[in-house]
């Protein structure tokens, strides 16, 4: 008998306690942003902004046209999302050595890092590493990944 009139009061005191604060989450106002986590960030940039890897010429560190378009897209992407930082993974050629691919790999991070800025992406939002061609199957590319 006790543990029933324990458990009917908390019942009670529980669907009061919902009560008061269903309303209040209810309330919220429209025009402040949602908190999303970094998995739901990074889908949505993936999805808005054509992907997530810019691809090069054999050897070269010069930004082509489709280039262009996807960092185009994903600097719109991350100017509206200045709580975010980005970093630029820069890959080099599988068939260089090491050094020379984590050279071409450096340019070509600095390169889509650069032309981010250019299009009003503030500096201090992104960031660049190279992975030369440690990665295997990014060569001859450069990927933006939020973090």
């Amino acid at each position: 008998m006790r543990k029933t009139l324990f458990l009917l009061a908390f019942a009670v005191a529980a669907s009061a306690a919902q009560a008061q604060i269903l309303p209040f989450l209810s309330k919220r106002d429209p025009a402040q942003p949602v908190v999303q986590g970094i998995d739901a960030l990074r889908a949505e940039f993936a999805a808005q902004s054509g992907g997530t890897t810019v691809y090069y010429g054999a050897g070269s560190s010069i930004l082509g046209a489709p280039a262009k378009t996807v960092l185009t897209a994903q600097a719109g992407w991350i100017r509206r999302h200045p709580e975010v930082v980005v970093r630029v993974e820069g890959y080099g050629d599988s068939g260089d050595t090491r050094d020379h691919a984590l050279a071409v790999g450096a340019r070509r991070a600095e390169e889509a890092r650069d032309y981010l800025v250019l299009l009003g992406v503030p500096a201090a939002q992104v960031s660049t590493t190279t992975w030369g061609n440690e990665r295997s199957g990014l060569g001859r590319s450069v990927t933006v990944l939020v973090r």
